[in-house]
């Protein structure tokens, strides 16, 4: 299947913009465009902090920065301080997978595209995908860079449908070295770090680090655990190559807590057990329950309240190998070439009624299940691997810098799904996967995909104008195979279904001018194809879209204008998104009997639009010892189009035309104050403000706004000596505490369910450098 191608409120807020509007222009500065204007240890220069030179909107977090956020952040909520990112996390550190989400823009977290050092990070799925915040950590991290709109051309993603996320981790040392960091915190939180460095021996050099944290949960019993080691081994060639070798490991553990209604968090719904609000959890003992079925003990379906059926486990290896040299004067080669490998299972419990009426639909079909005790043990797993290999060229020609390259990967997932028996039928009893009561899934669903691309950089007027001319072809080629639901089994079939996604022309192109050595314009174009989200569950639906959806696409405008004086810097960027072929799932109840089943549908056009501002003032008046930085997103995104659902012979008309998105909030606004008095000392207080937010596609329900003040305060580098070498840094998550609803299960025309943000978070981290 070919898809169409498509034709080429805050007082902080007001200091930043009051201080671009009255910085005076100056003619002998303008000349000096390579010199760092803006200084602090938290402020960044203007290249990475506004992308400068960039045709499209390009924003980075640096390394400084990132060594500021709370010990062991995830590469996730890193994103939360850049423009328009509407970043939503379960804990202070966004480490429970299931409880984190991303918006920006028109699109969502599995329609952003991830890269780690060349390497493309594929789905983002929580659930078999492989989502960046495995993959590293911050102490690691030399910086973070984001494209809003259109990343460049040149990246591989099949998952991206304009936002592009970077990310750079550091080399090792040129000196012998060591850093280590002992963390403590809030919820018995424990996490230590330690990398070491050789240095540089005869072109050799390499790193590793290793990192633990455990923690209990904040909502409910139970833990997070995760075990994380990067290393890195690099040769350097005579004449500019270098080789480098690096590999990851993340084995990761978590007990889950409840999405919860506004009516649990109200308490306007009465809960059996007297739970409500912020800290609803999951029970820590099994209660004492009228059995629903006479007999069956344990077949109350509220026994699915205790915390042990709810939990989570990964481990995942990546391996890359990177090639870099110059060949002559003129031509530059690059190539990557990666391996990952991943294993991990999640348990959810299931009622006994809803086991014993799959277990009788199945049980004089599929041999050797066993009638249901009681709850049941319903575990998943998953494994698989990825491989791929990427490479370009660039050359150098009088005004013209052309580059080219290729990309093509494999992805191999298989996932199974059964409900066990526990011992006694007791939920905490040990599970029997001895004594399977039904089947569920037990496919393999593959990937491949081929990606090249052409651009040229074209520099004009005496290098004061930049065109980026460029477009890339892609083809994504799906299969899957096995039990894709329960109605295989029934059937007593294993069908294969596949599909093909492509176009071959895809074009991006861009302009920068630079106006005056200080300012800067730009604009870009971009058309991006996707494959479809959450393709395994379309593809395992028991009535999936005949013929198949078609790819996700988008196209992407952008205007901006950027500008780097004395005493601040700061981007403003207009933007457009259209964004077609928009995938949801929906539930309907399967023709003669009681129980739903899962369908896709396409849903028709997303329009977005709005405006991004970001910038960094250090203002002469506090004898730069204070400085701000912030940033400010403004965003509407809306349906284009109704949709009609088909059930029972019925078609009912879905009127969401015109309707908001939910989960995008209009505003978002990012903004901190930083005062740094010696050498040794330095203090921030900042906030962040999320305006509300509708939670459905009728937007008949909505979440209010929220503002949530962070501080931290770093002491260290106290003079000559040993203490020279020690830090001190204290955290501050949540300072004044704001009690709200922070991820959104979105709905299409029901209530929603929700995740609420973690309350007040502090953490102590002493840090030294050998």
């Amino acid at each position: 299947m070919n898809t169409s191608n498509f034709a080429p409120r805050t007082t902080l807020r007001a200091l930043l913009l009051a201080g671009a509007l009255a910085a005076p222009a100056s003619t002998a500065l303008a000349q000096q465009v390579e010199e760092l204007v803006v200084t602090g240890r938290r402020v960044s220069e203007a290249a990475v902090a506004i992308g400068t030179d960039e045709t499209t909107a390009t924003v980075s977090i640096t390394r400084e920065a990132l060594l500021s956020a709370p010990a062991g952040i995830t590469g996730l909520k890193m994103l939360e301080s850049l423009p328009g990112f509407n970043v939503q996390a379960n804990d202070a550190l966004g480490m429970y997978e299931f409880g984190n989400s991303v918006t920006v823009r028109a699109f969502s977290f599995t329609q952003i595209g991830f890269l780690l050092d060349d390497v493309p990070m594929g789905r983002s799925d929580q659930f078999g995908g492989s989502p960046i915040y495995r993959y590293v950590d911050n102490e690691n991290l030399l910086r973070v860079q984001a494209s809003s709109g259109a990343g460049d051309v040149s990246l591989p993603s099949y998952a991206s449908l304009g936002t592009i996320v970077d990310y750079f981790t550091t080399p090792p040392k040129e000196e012998a070295g060591a850093r280590a960091s002992f963390t403590m915190g809030s919820d018995s939180l424990f996490r230590n770090f330690l990398r070491l460095d050789t240095g540089v021996h005869a072109g050799w050099s390499a790193y590793i680090a290793r990192s633990d944290i455990q923690s209990d949960l904040w909502r409910g019993s139970g833990t997070i655990d995760r075990e994380h080691i990067e290393g890195k081994v690099r040769y350097q060639f005579e004449g500019g190559a270098d080789v480098t070798f690096q590999a990851v490991y993340n084995d990761y553990f978590d007990f889950d807590s409840p999405a919860i209604t506004k009516a649990q968090y109200v308490g306007t719904t009465v809960d059996p057990f007297g739970r409500k609000g912020r800290f609803f959890p999951y029970l820590n003992y099994v209660p004492v329950l009228t059995p629903a079925a006479a007999g069956v003990t344990y077949s109350n379906a509220l026994y699915n309240q205790y915390y042990k059926q709810a939990i989570n486990s990964r481990t995942d290896y990546l391996y890359a190998l990177t090639l870099k040299s110059p060949i002559g004067e003129s031509v530059d080669v690059s190539a990557t070439a990666y391996y990952e490998d991943k294993e991990g299972y999640g348990v959810s419990p299931e009622a006994y009624a809803t086991s014993l009426a799959a277990h009788n639909a199945e049980r004089l079909i599929v041999p050797g299940l066993f009638a249901p005790r009681g709850l049941q043990y319903g575990l998943s797993t998953v494994d698989g691997d990825r491989k791929g290999v990427s490479g370009k060229v660039e050359w150098r020609i009088a005004n013209h810098t052309v580059q080219a390259g290729v990309w093509y990967e494999e992805d191999f997932y298989h996932r199974t799904q059964a409900r066990y028996n526990h011992a006694g039928g007791n939920p905490d009893g040990a599970p029997l996967l001895s004594e399977p009561v039904h089947r569920q899934r037990d496919f393999v669903s593959t990937r491949e995909t081929t990606q090249v691309f052409v651009k040229d950089v074209i520099s004009l007027l005496d290098d004061t104008l930049k065109l980026d001319l460029g477009f890339k072809a892609l083809s994504i080629d799906y299969q899957i195979s096995g039990a894709r639901n329960p109605g295989d089994y029934i059937a007593v079939r294993r069908p294969t279904l596949s599909a093909e996604w492509e176009d071959s022309f895809l074009p991006q192109v861009g302009a920068v001018y630079d106006i005056t050595g200080r300012d800067q314009v730009f604009a870009s174009y971009a058309e991006n194809m996707a494959l479809p989200r959450g393709a395994d569950d379309v593809f395992s639906a028991a009535s999936p879209l005949v013929p198949a959806p078609q790819a996700e696409t988008a196209k992407n405008w952008e205007v901006g204008l950027r500008t780097n004086r004395p005493t601040f810097n700061a981007s403003f960027v207009l933007y457009k998104t259209r964004f077609a072929n928009r995938l949801q799932s929906f539930s309907s109840v399967v023709p003669g009997s009681t129980t739903t089943e899962t369908f896709f549908q396409n849903v028709g056009e997303v329009d977005a639009h709005g405006a991004e501002f970001s910038g960094q003032w250090k203002p002469d008046l506090f004898a730069g010892k204070v400085y701000f930085n912030g940033n400010l997103s403004y965003n509407i995104a809306t349906f284009q189009d109704n949709y009609a659902i088909v059930s029972g012979g019925v078609t009912t008309v879905v009127p969401i035309a015109g309707k908001s998105v939910p989960d995008f909030p209009d505003i978002v606004f990012q903004g901190g104050v930083t005062f740094e008095p010696t050498d040794w000392a330095l203090f921030n207080l900042s906030a962040r403000h999320i305006s509300q937010r509708d939670t459905n596609f009728m937007n008949t329900e909505i979440t209010k706004g929220y503002t949530v003040w962070n501080a931290y305060m770093d002491i260290g580098e106290l003079g000559e000596g040993p203490l020279s070498r020690l830090k001190f840094r204290l955290n501050i998550d949540n300072l004044l505490d704001e009690d709200y609803l922070g991820t959104i299960n979105t709905t299409t025309t029901t209530t929603a369910s929700f995740r609420p943000g973690p309350p007040r978070t502090v953490q102590l981290t002493l840090s030294a450098e050998f």
